[in-house]
């Protein structure tokens, strides 16, 4: 694989940290503004805001920049808002900060998908763009877990000091290593937007907001299971958030290959075992052995929708995939808020702290239905792959279809 892709993957890293981190430093970030801990959660949502508001804003208005400078860029604004989270002296202000940290996060992964896929020879996109989101899942095993407990020994701020660390080297990275990649001939934001509005575009799109969500329904409220239910103590919880990272990670290794030889195959099978794995956990979740073993298998076949689902709409969106790329990852935050919500409404309604695992599978059977009518509706088109050259195409029916 090319040393550029290090780059993108501590980028990635970067942002993964960034991303989740907040969730472990709620309690202390309450204590110092003065607020409550509720209160303090809206600083998650304000990060998801600004990735839903950002991938489409700013991939637009970089649609004609060169790559490889839209990156450098992108990883300029997340550090900025990183510092600026770190500076913040209101709650009000660390929210604008968040926000703004959160504005780059999907126009980076869209960008950053396309040329980490143009690096790499013909049929080994997806593994180049599975090795870009390593960094993603390596944060949830390392980097999280380290700047909470960074957090929680020499304050908040301390944690996001380093986070804009990591996006200042992230961003001498890119300078240094990622090569030029030319835009598409005739690139510009009209055939952005005509690629978006693809019928299997917008289907994948709507798989990845259901599909995902059946993911979330059960993280967002892991620690709580981990606590009420699998009984086990309140330091543990570190330890069960970073099996679902291994998972994580697995599932990245395992889906770049599988997506490259059989991409519809691969994205219902990481679907319907999602579905299956999130209605076992409510069986094994009161064996602590089995209950640990399910966490890990869990944030595999979780992670494993994403590849094939990013790499799904990069090719339908033919010569301008780039916003497309971005989107979906609008999309994989409104997962994240959506089945956050709908775990979170079947826990208030009294139907206990397990009843996410099917809210979640019934949403990934959801994404699941949409997958597979999206694929009857592509049999007898012929895709072209248009992610690894300068806008020739070739035909992509047999990975794809």
């Amino acid at each position: 694989m090319p040393v550029a892709l290090l780059a993108l993957a501590v980028s990635a890293f970067g942002i993964g940290t960034t991303e989740f981190v907040m969730m472990g430093l709620l309690p202390n970030v309450a204590a110092d503004l003065g607020t409550s801990v509720p209160t303090a959660g809206y600083l998650v949502s304000a990060y998801a805001i600004g990735v839903v508001v950002g991938a489409p804003l700013l991939t637009a208005f970089g649609s004609r920049v060169p790559r490889k400078k839209m990156l450098v860029l992108l990883m300029a604004v997340f550090t900025i808002g990183n510092l600026a989270s770190a500076l913040a002296p209101t709650f009000g202000l660390l929210a604008a900060g968040r926000v703004l940290a959160g504005l780059p996060h999907g126009a980076f992964f869209g960008v950053g998908a396309v040329v980490a896929a143009r690096l790499v020879r013909e049929g080994r996109e997806a593994r180049a763009v599975a090795t870009m989101f390593l960094g993603l899942t390596v944060a949830n095993i390392v980097g999280v877990p380290a700047a909470t407990l960074l957090g929680q020994h020499l304050g908040w701020r301390a944690t996001f000091l380093v986070v804009a660390a990591i996006g200042l080297l992230a961003m001498a990275a890119l300078a240094r290593l990622v090569p030029y990649v030319p835009l598409d001939e005739g690139q510009n934001l009209r055939r952005e937007l005509r690629a978006l509005g693809d019928r299997q575009v917008l289907l994948g799109l709507l798989t990845a907001v259901f599909g995902f969500a059946g993911v979330f329904a059960v993280y967002s409220y892991l620690a709580s299971m981990t606590t009420e239910v699998m009984r086990m103590s309140e330091s543990s919880v570190t330890l069960v958030l970073a099996l679902f990272g291994i998972g994580m990670t697995l599932g990245a290794l395992v889906a770049g290959p599988l997506t490259d030889r059989a991409l519809r195959p691969t994205l219902y099978g990481s679907l319907g075992a999602l579905a299956v794995v999130l209605l076992a956990f409510d069986y094994t979740v009161h064996v602590r052995w089995a209950a640990l073993v399910t966490v890990v298998v869990l944030g595999a076949v979780g992670f494993m929708t994403t590849t094939p689902l990013q790499m799904l709409v990069m090719r339908k969106a033919a010569h301008a995939p780039t916003l497309a790329s971005a989107s979906n990852h609008s999309a994989f935050n409104l997962a994240n808020a959506g089945g956050a919500w709908a775990g979170g409404a079947a826990i208030a309604a009294g139907w206990g702290w397990m009843s996410p695992t099917l809210v979640g599978a019934g949403l990934a059977v959801v994404g699941l239905s949409i997958a597979v009518v999206a694929g009857l509706l592509d049999r007898g088109t012929s895709p072209s792959r248009v992610v690894a050259g300068g806008g020739a195409t070739v035909p992509e029916q047999e990975r794809v279809g």
